[in-house]
């Protein structure tokens, strides 16, 4: 009796120690998770202060900063799904401890991307579940300068109006970089509920997955080069990650928030990919009561359900009668206002495609669908053009150059039209493309559903000389 109470006892007293260091670690980043030492700021501020931020990456691209992300423990990093065309991690490094893109910086650690995790329910077309894990190829070692943030649990809740911080090296202006040395930025921004946020950008363009956050009077918002980097509030003596940069239309303009990843709807998915180690999970909570839950607009029904902890965005009713609403003509990254002209960035016109003849850019064109782009059959020196002499490019900028996004296709068919007075073409693609923020499909008009009075503003662009000539 004597032996097997001790072997009984022995037993116990390895479960329990099982059930602590399990606790421990299950644990162990909100001992350190969402602390700043180095932040002393609440309000003010553009250029970010050394440590400021210490969980802020850079995601950089064969060495160019392509998009932000949050440190959340040792070995990961949270950023958005849309910074990449594939779960490939080549040519990915994620650099922290960084307040300055260029130069040197003593605070910083860099690590190659061993894995990409894109959220299996990401939709490009709705930017919805816009959310991706990456794991380090080695952990690193937390300083001052370097240290994960909390993200905010399944039961948060973010009522309109809560303050929040949203830091990067995006652009200053709608088309303007950052200046030299790109010092980090950060911006405060009011929370805007979904549903204003839904009657703001769209009915039926903000999901459950969604939150929104921006000042309604324009001037502060986050940009392109932002993507991917935290929303943070603050809680007690603690910074809770409660968005993504994910996207918006334009920069900082009136009465069109931004719109972010809902960190707290993903607490089971990023659990779900990290074993050890845990994310700190903080429970967020705002004070009082949500105005947003009876804020409506024409197409947005009232919700009896609606609570703060889960935004109620329902549908407009569908019928036969009532077509889906289209995928083309949709252009998050095009910041353009009439009047503009010269170079543009990335994603400006995704739909541009350009056309290359054995090697040699020949001619631009427009997708239309997954796997066709028109364009003019002028292009072509015959009426049976060889497919195996073309190749179409979607999603680039640079001619003569690599682009992050572009997508090279072959061509399986060319249709020339046969009616006089009508030179277009269409191209069928070899596979079926994709579409991201950098590549989409224009809208046609269909049967002169649409007319174009005179003095009706117009766009165009392409890879020409800037000449008359177009030929």
């Amino acid at each position: 009796m004597a032996q097997s109470h001790t072997m009984a006892l022995r037993r116990w007293m390895l479960v329990l120690t099982l059930v602590n260091l399990l606790s421990a670690e299950t644990h162990a980043q909100l001992d350190v998770c969402g602390t700043a030492q180095l932040n002393p700021r609440i309000v003010g501020g553009e250029d970010a202060a050394a440590g400021s931020w210490p969980w802020q990456a850079s995601l950089q691209r064969f060495g160019s900063h392509v998009c932000g992300g949050s440190l959340i423990n040792k070995e990961f990093v949270l950023s958005a799904a849309h910074c990449f065309s594939s779960s490939d991690p080549d040519g990915w490094t994620v650099v922290l401890g960084r307040q300055n893109l260029q130069g040197e910086d003593p605070n910083e650690a860099s690590r190659s991307v061993a894995g990409v995790i894109l959220h299996p329910n990401y939709d490009s077309d709705t930017n919805d579940n816009d959310i991706a894990l990456l794991r380090l190829s080695s952990p690193v070692q937390f300083t001052d300068y370097i240290r994960p943030v909390c993200l905010a649990a399944s039961d948060s809740v973010f009522n309109s109006g809560t303050d929040s911080w949203v830091t990067g090296w995006g652009a200053v202006a709608e088309n303007v970089l950052l200046p030299s040395p790109k010092t980090l930025q950060e911006v405060e921004v009011p929370v805007v509920g979904n549903r204003q946020c839904n009657c703001l950008n769209g009915v039926d363009t903000i999901t459950d997955n969604m939150i929104c956050a921006g000042v309604l009077a324009g001037g502060k918002d986050s940009c392109q080069g932002d993507s991917g980097g935290p929303m943070v509030n603050r809680q007690g003596s603690v910074w809770v990650q409660s968005g993504i940069v994910s996207f918006g239309f334009g920069c900082a303009r009136p009465n069109l928030p931004g719109v972010y990843a809902r960190v707290s709807r993903y607490q089971t998915w990023i659990n779900s990919h990290i074993s050890s180690d845990k994310p700190g999970f903080v429970q967020f909570t705002s004070s009082g009561l949500d105005a947003d839950s009876s804020y409506t607009c024409p197409g947005l029904q009232l919700s009896t359900t609606a609570s703060p902890t889960t935004p109620s965005i329902p549908s407009p009713p569908t019928s036969p009668t009532t077509p889906s609403r289209p995928v083309c003509g949709k252009d998050p990254l095009n910041s353009r206002v009439v009047g503009d002209r010269g170079i543009v960035t990335g994603g400006t016109w995704p739909w541009m495609a350009s056309l290359s003849k054995n090697g040699v850019y020949t001619c631009g064109g427009t997708l239309i669908a997954n796997k066709f782009v028109l364009t003019t059959a002028l292009c072509f020196s015959t009426s049976n053009p060889d497919v195996r002499e073309w190749r179409v490019f979607v999603g680039q900028r640079l001619v003569n150059g690599f682009d992050e996004f572009e997508m090279s296709l072959g061509v399986v068919r060319i249709l020339l039209s046969e009616l006089p007075g009508f030179n277009i073409a269409l191209l069928e693609l070899d596979e079926r493309i994709n579409f991201s923020n950098y590549i989409q499909p224009a809208c046609l008009d269909v049967d002169n559903a649409r007319s174009f009075p005179v003095g009706t503003p117009c766009w165009v662009a392409g890879w020409g000389t800037g000449s008359k000539n177009r030929d």
